[in-house]
């Protein structure tokens, strides 16, 4: 599964009508709803679809025609993310009507097209899903397990320095499995 970090855009005119699609990562989508409807007061309709993953590891998913014919354009736009993989991840289509009439199936080929545009120019990242590891241990290891974590790529989230050091770590579980062979043994894993 991939999503963006950042807000990417693209344009694609179909016989005069004009689809500015706009991506972003899903906790910046209703902000950037609003920020579009505000820079664009003219455009005929702003459809949408979003894929995030929720408190459970359940794909949500969501999306809406906003005055297209139904089924022609929200529906197709997250078939694409769909399709694509993308999760925690929206896309909004602001659509400026040229005059032509493009039929269900033009519709339905442009929104999608509009979609693959801004997947092609955005930055994909990687999803992985992060845990949390507590490491009980002597001050005196605290410097050798800090260069440890940092060499398995894993984030210190936080450090207390109580009677020993408590560190908690953020990673992938495939990552804990190989810190986990390489700790000395006064170091405790707190689960």
């Amino acid at each position: 599964m991939k999503f963006v970090q950042k807000e990417f855009s693209a344009t694609l005119e179909v016989k005069k009508s004009k689809f500015i699609t706009h991506i972003c990562a899903y906790n910046d989508f209703d902000n950037m709803m609003e920020r579009l409807k505000n820079k664009h007061p003219k455009a005929r309709h702003f459809v949408y679809a979003y894929r995030f993953l929720n408190e459970f590891e359940q794909i949500v998913e969501n999306c809406s025609d906003d005055g297209e014919p139904k089924g022609t354009s929200g529906r197709p736009s997250l078939k694409v993310l769909n399709g694509a993989g993308i999760i925690n991840t929206g896309v909004i289509i602001v659509r400026y009507f040229g005059g032509i009439r493009l039929g269900t199936g033009g519709l339905v080929k442009a929104y999608s097209d509009a979609v693959n545009l801004s997947l092609q120019n955005a930055e994909l990242l990687t999803y992985e899903k992060l845990e949390t590891l507590s490491l009980k241990l002597p001050y005196s290891s605290l410097g050798q397990i800090e260069y440890l974590v940092s060499n398995c790529e894993i984030t210190i989230s936080n450090k207390q320095f109580k009677t020993d050091v408590v560190l908690t770590l953020t990673a992938t579980n495939e990552k804990f499995k190989v810190l986990e062979k390489k700790l000395p043994i006064e170091v405790i894993i707190i689960k």
